[in-house]
């Protein structure tokens, strides 16, 4: 096995904490990489105007790898309040370095696999008869990254050429007569291409690993054009592969379909905003974000995050105690995509086997409030759980 090199951007709040606990259970399991740390996160923001600075981006570029953490984003108001005394007036506006990373490296395809591990007291379960089933969820989300409301194309304010362009459409005509200041505009960006390798991408995952359909989840009904767009290649492409069902939901109903019966559904594909919404929502049916992990996949970078975000008010609790499991999740992920296979399912078999025993979990799994005093009412500290998967492995 070729060592590789690994960019680790551990972000902010928790994500420096959970960070080291994934390379600590990589390390364990054989992995053979070099790790080059990278700067991402709010504090860049706030001392040098970019939270992605150009260095990282080289890194990546030369590496193709990348392991993220967790990053801080805040409102418009407050970022430009943070900046520093000397970048303050220069007109700098704060994105989020995880969607520029994703736009600049054409990270398109973000997939975000939502699997119950038996044993787990969050699991989803249902009201059967007298009694209780919990039925196993197994559902993969295909996201597309790129498009959609996460595009960044926004107004407040909108230019005049703007608002000309806008004011040809006919529904416009309602809000033509609102003042500038008091209007703001986010554009709804699908490409034929994006929604094309997005949906290819959701029937080869289900092809390879024995899903038996595809679910586009889109709002075609009133979103004509850009969900009518992503339904329609869906639906061509699902004639490629005649022996996995194409079925076809919108966003709405599918939030009440999933906490009816979420282990019908297998794959699911939709655009970026729908994408994440409901990649969520599945979470919450197998343990919540912290068992949530995905990755971000391009032609030739590939990056791999958990979804939860930062939760600063967590970061300087000592002992830890967050969650690791959805960063070691992603860190598997990772192996999976450089064809590391077997040392990912002895990962992911040492996690489950935790699970399964009940003997340490996190606050979040015995569903306690978050704070020291978790530690005393029995919560298993962030390294006690990777200490008890290194035992396992």
């Amino acid at each position: 096995m070729s060592k590789r090199t690994v960019v680790v951007m551990p972000g902010d709040g928790i994500g420096e904490v959970v960070m080291p606990e994934a390379l600590r259970v990589l390390e364990a399991v054989g992995f053979q990489a070099d790790y080059v740390h990278g700067d991402i996160g709010w504090k860049y923001w706030c001392t040098e105007g970019n939270a992605l600075p150009d260095r990282t981006v080289a890194l990546l570029e030369k590496h193709k790898l990348g392991l993220f953490g967790a990053i801080t984003s805040k409102p418009k108001g407050d970022a430009v309040r943070e900046l520093a005394p000397a970048l303050q007036g220069k007109g700098l506006v704060y994105f989020s370095p995880i969607v520029k990373m994703r736009q600049h490296f054409d990270l398109d395809i973000c997939i975000r696999p939502c699997r119950s591990f038996a044993g787990n007291p969050l699991n989803f379960i249902r009201k059967q008869g007298q009694g209780f089933v919990e039925p196993a969820v197994d559902a993969v989300i295909f996201r597309q990254n790129t498009e959609g409301l996460y595009a960044g194309v926004e107004w407040t304010n909108p230019p005049e050429p703007v608002r000309a362009a806008f004011g040809t459409h006919k529904q416009f005509a309602p809000f033509a007569p609102v003042r500038g200041e008091d209007l703001a505009v986010s554009l709804r960006v699908v490409t034929r291409g994006a929604a094309q390798r997005i949906v290819r991408a959701a029937f080869e995952h289900a092809q390879k690993h024995g899903y038996k359909n595809v679910t586009i989840c889109e709002k075609p009904n009133v979103l004509r054009e850009t969900s009518g767009m992503m339904e329609e290649e869906a639906k061509k492409i699902a004639k490629e592969y005649p022996g996995i069902p194409l079925w076809s939901t919108n966003i709405d109903a599918q939030m009440m379909w999933l906490t009816k019966n979420p282990e019908e559904y297998g794959v699911l594909v939709a655009s970026n905003m729908f994408g994440d919404i409901i990649s969520d929502a599945f979470a919450g049916l197998v343990g919540g974000l912290g068992f949530a992990c995905s990755a971000n996949l391009g032609r030739e970078v590939a990056v791999f995050e958990p979804t939860h975000g930062s939760a600063p008010k967590y970061e300087k609790l000592r002992p830890s105690i967050v969650n690791p499991i959805a960063m070691i999740l992603s860190a598997c992920m990772m192996l999976d995509h450089v064809g590391e296979l077997d040392r990912a399912r002895r990962v992911r078999q040492a996690i489950a086997a935790v699970v399964a025993a009940g003997e340490v979990r996190t606050y979040d799994m015995l569903r306690l409030p978050g704070g020291p005093e978790a530690l005393k009412k029995g919560a298993a500290s962030t390294d006690q759980v990777t200490d008890a998967i290194l035992a396992r492995l």
